[in-house]
């Protein structure tokens, strides 16, 4: 059973869905597309996965994580950084919206992450906000097909237009991982962020 959302975290879930409609101006999250239109991330060929309103009910409790992160991007590293985390997430709206907020204890930083899917394209669309800014990032988007997810978007990495890769996995009942990848051209994809999530059992 999830736990109830305080006055604050609720205010934040409003802040953060109502920002997500205002972001749906984005190239990436444009006018919806009628029934049977493809939609590509922009400047590719890849098309945005489609999925279901309960592609993220697996998630909904309570989780620990092992993170690792690349040191250092485009320059071919192989040294990560590893530390733990953990998070607690919640549905509402019978599953429209998904919502987690996760502490990375040893780095000092909170995170939450707000899923909305969206009914006319089948689609969910992923927004992540941080204690560090208070801002919502570019949404990634797309949908599960069986037990993994793909979900792709448009941002910037220390001021140079990338494109964004979310791959979920559910690995099992009490395990998923998470990975994300960025691309200068949405070819050749440099992984360099892992998450390996466990349940926490009540």
């Amino acid at each position: 059973m999830s736990r109830p959302v305080s006055t604050a975290r609720r205010r934040l879930l409003f802040d953060a869905v109502a920002g997500a409609a205002a972001l749906g101006l984005s190239p990436l999250a444009a006018a919806a597309p009628g029934p049977g239109r493809v939609k590509k991330l922009s400047g590719t060929d890849i098309v945005l996965p489609t999925g279901d309103v309960h592609d993220f009910d697996f998630f909904v409790g309570r989780w620990t994580f092992s993170n690792r992160r690349l040191k250092r991007r485009w320059v071919g590293s192989d040294e990560w950084d590893e530390f733990p985390a953990s998070l607690s997430c919640e549905s509402r709206m019978g599953g429209m919206v998904n919502i987690d907020e996760g502490v990375f204890p040893t780095k000092g930083w909170q995170g939450m992450t707000v899923r909305v899917f969206n009914l006319k394209e089948r689609r969910w669309y992923l927004y992540w906000i941080n204690n560090t800014t208070g801002e919502l990032f570019p949404p990634v988007a797309g949908g599960f097909d069986g037990d993994r997810g793909e979900f792709f978007g448009d941002d910037h990495d220390d001021g140079r237009p990338v494109k964004i890769r979310f791959r979920w996995t559910r690995v099992d009942a009490d395990h998923a991982r998470w990975e994300q990848a960025f691309s200068l051209d949405g070819k050749d994809w440099e992984t360099n962020w892992r998450m390996e999530h466990t349940r926490v059992k009540a």
